[in-house]
């Protein structure tokens, strides 16, 4: 099945004892899976990236008189979610580790080290520019291609998978997945089925290269994340990224992630907006993703640091009925539900773009995008491959879906998107 994922951000929900209430929602909106950001212990940035301890519970998310690790806390949250019918997800962070890690003392053979012997903060090259390079100072680079000690270092991220799968996590999204070797993510993938065979390895890859995501084949990892939220339908990457990566793995979309601006944020609150961007990620991949607020039109950006759940905003939006309409249509018509083909039938310069999505057992739709935030546009159909039969179908904004007979011309408002299946 198409994982519909919904991106519990810890640092919003609060304690532990609280995120029950969120994961309810999820599954309310028709989400079948609940993903976690990192809630183990942080270094001192208090990054949730950073991880300083492995197997306790960052405190912040605590409620009183809890265990002292807190995972007994995790276990019996689990327990809830699987009880909800969701499947549970957690980051899994092993290319590097809080500067202050207690490894970095006890294995200092685990890490990169510099000519002077110090310890080498990870980077990353912004690929539309080269000349721009992050290095996160708060983060120790582990060395897991060419340790010393690698049977040592493999060893212990074998055994952290297996705790975590025992523990009642049955998905990982593998953070820079890219940096990596492909080996040690086939060891985990099948350490990790050892133990629940139906894990599901989600590969966080966007901002590297071709020949770094190539480098992950054979790697078991069942799904990558795609860039098409950066796509304002105005030039073929997008497609032929989609065509390339394809070939290696199905992909994810989301119309915004923690590591990206509130969507509501760029277009000022335009529900259209927010409606056309969840909708085309639902119908651009096989898999789906949206991050805890999207739903309420959350503007404030997610901060790995600094969020807090008193950063719970009220907006006066709610899109909850039409997403949960667009995950019943994810499900409803197979084409969705796989990652398929993309083309597209009229030039990129026009206001309105028609893409074409083939798939398996030769099915066919067409996508009709109104590229237009604010305007209603027209769009003709006369010309366009319609087979004999279709049906042209439209979300309101309540997600009630409504189709009717495909007629030569067709008039889409501000930001709509429309299907002839």
């Amino acid at each position: 099945m198409a994982p519909i994922i919904y991106n519990l951000f810890p640092r919003l929900a609060g304690t532990i004892d609280k995120w029950l209430d969120h994961a309810r929602r999820a599954r309310d909106l028709g989400f079948d899976w609940l993903y976690l950001n990192p809630f183990t212990q942080p270094g001192f940035s208090g990054s949730l990236y950073a991880v300083q301890e492995h197997r306790k519970v960052c405190a912040d998310f605590l409620p009183r008189r809890s265990s002292k690790d807190g995972i007994a806390e995790i276990r019996r949250f689990l327990e809830g979610v699987r009880k909800l019918g969701l499947r549970p997800a957690m980051d899994l962070v092993i290319n590097h580790t809080a500067f202050d890690c207690p490894l970095v003392e006890a294995h200092p053979d685990w890490f990169v080290r510099d000519e002077q012997g110090g310890i080498v903060h990870p980077s990353a090259i912004d690929p539309a520019d080269a000349r721009k390079v992050t290095v996160w100072g708060d983060l120790a680079e582990v060395d897991n291609a060419h340790s010393p000690d690698i049977d040592g270092l493999w060893d212990f991220w074998r055994e952290l998978v297996h705790f975590w799968v025992d523990l009642g996590f049955c998905g990982f999204r593998c953070d820079a997945a890219y940096k990596v070797p492909a080996l040690l993510w086939r060891m985990l993938v099948d350490e990790a089925r050892e133990v629940e065979p139906e894990s599901v390895f989600f590969a966080e890859t966007l901002g590297c290269r071709i020949e770094e995501v190539r480098a992950l084949q054979g790697a078991g990892l069942d799904y990558l994340f795609n860039s098409s939220k950066y796509w304002m339908f105005d030039a073929p990457w997008a497609i032929e990224q989609h065509e390339l990566f394809g070939a290696l793995a199905p992909s994810i979309s989301f119309p915004e992630s923690h590591d990206t601006p509130r969507l509501a944020a760029e277009c000022n609150g335009n529900e259209a907006v927010l409606r056309q961007r969840y909708l085309f990620a639902a119908l651009f991949s096989e898999g789906l993703l949206m991050p805890i607020g999207y739903e309420f039109g959350f503007r404030n950006r997610l901060d790995v640091v600094k969020t807090r759940p008193e950063d719970w905003e009220k907006t006066g939006i709610d899109l909850s009925e039409f997403i949960r309409g667009v995950n019943d249509l994810k499900r409803r018509l197979p084409l969705l539900s796989q990652e398929g083909h993309w083309k597209a039938l009229t030039p990129f310069n026009r206001p309105t773009i028609v893409l074409e999505k083939t798939g398996e057992q030769r099915l066919r739709l067409l996508v009709l995008v109104n590229k237009d935030w604010n305007a209603s546009q027209s769009i003709e159909l006369v010309g366009l491959p319609v087979q004999p039969g279709s049906r042209l179908g439209r979300l309101d904004g309540q997600g009630r879906f409504r189709d009717q007979a495909v007629s030569s011309r067709l008039d889409l408002g501000p930001a709509e998107i429309a299907l002839v299946y």
